[in-house]
């Protein structure tokens, strides 16, 4: 943040509009104002309705304006600082669960230490959806079976691509239930952390198929509108055909050999066979990343709350020479500043 800081002060720009009002923030604060009910139209056909934005975030935002006398941008800013802070508390929580604290401690810095990590300083839904993901990733990992779906279902008022904190809440309660025989089959608080896991995400998006006439495509036609659908890869691959052949953004390019990485970090950490919850938590995430369509300069970002994808580097990280460790670190972190402070001073895409 003092990088971006500095930077646009040089520029003459203000660096808390760039981190509380840039592109979908300022959805957010619109919607906490006022409600939904905003439309945009565009040329080629593309229709912006904000039912696409779930409703958590402006509703903390709305609560924290109630209670203090600051704008909806800053707002914004203390949900997203606040839930950062809780996420990197969660995310430490479950790697010391996995692997110890040191490789936990890891974890926590890489994952701060990424190139996208800017938006976990803006007024933007990923801090709010991984605190939610990691303490319930937690607590599913300790067994705490009514904590786990609740924080599932919160999740899933955040983000679309929260259905995959639903799903890893989900999948462990069926494996409980079929491996842990009558006793587990008679724990009631198993069978509500299923049950309770995808609410939030599934009524939002039936309540937004309600109000558009469609219960159960309603909300997806409202994504398809703005360009975003899951089209298993091909527009990914498009992209990449594109990408190989015509000069672009320095953005787009990241956004490319991001989303590879993550692919490739997404082996290494199968080969380390993670638990059930985690494993699905991460894989819906980069499933839905790379098989999504539309806005790929945005996939980065949706793979933020994909923290286990880090585990492996995390442990090599752990292990390396001290020297080694500092190099790296003194790397990513000056990757991570400069690039941040790019996205939102000279980018010319949506982040």
């Amino acid at each position: 943040m003092l990088c971006l800081a500095g930077w646009a002060w040089h520029l003459g720009r203000s660096p808390r509009a760039l981190l509380a009002t840039a592109w979908d923030a300022d959805w957010y604060i619109r919607i906490a104002a006022n409600g939904y009910g905003r439309t945009l139209y565009w040329p080629r056909g593309v229709v912006q309705s904000d039912l696409a934005f779930f409703p958590l975030y402006p509703t903390l935002m709305r609560m924290v304006t109630t209670v203090l006398p600051v704008a909806g941008g800053t707002a914004g800013l203390l949900v997203s600082w606040t839930t950062a802070g809780a996420a990197a508390w969660g995310i430490y929580a479950v790697g010391e669960r996995l692997t110890g604290r040191r490789t936990a401690t890891a974890l926590v810095l890489l994952w701060g230490l990424l190139p996208h990590s800017i938006v976990l300083s803006m007024a933007y839904t990923e801090p709010v959806m991984t605190a939610l993901a990691a303490w319930a990733l937690w607590a599913v990992l300790e067994r705490r079976w009514l904590w786990a779906g609740s924080l599932a279902a919160l999740a899933g008022l955040s983000r679309p691509n929260a259905v995959a904190v639903a799903a890893a809440v989900t999948a462990a309660a069926a494996a409980a239930l079929w491996r842990g025989g009558p006793g587990a089959r008679r724990d009631w608080r198993v069978w509500a952390a299923g049950a309770v896991a995808p609410l939030g995400w599934c009524g939002y998006v039936l309540s937004v198929g309600v109000r558009r006439g469609d219960p159960l495509g309603g909300y997806f036609a409202v994504q398809a509108a703005w360009t975003s659908r899951f089209d298993f890869g091909r527009g990914t691959l498009r992209f990449a055909r594109k990408l190989a052949t015509a000069p672009f953004d320095l953005g787009y390019t990241m956004a490319f050999l991001i989303t590879v990485a993550a692919l490739l970090l997404f082996a290494l950490f199968l080969l380390d066979r993670p638990p059930l919850p985690v494993l699905v938590h991460t894989a819906v995430l980069v499933l839905i990343t790379v098989g999504g369509s539309g806005f790929f300069e945005s996939k980065p970002r949706f793979l933020l709350p994909a923290f286990p994808l880090l585990l492996p580097l995390a442990a090599a990280l752990t292990k390396a020479r001290p020297r080694a460790a500092v190099t790296v670190t003194a790397a990513l972190a000056g990757l991570s500043f400069a690039y941040g402070a790019y996205l939102l001073t000279l980018a010319p895409m949506a982040l």
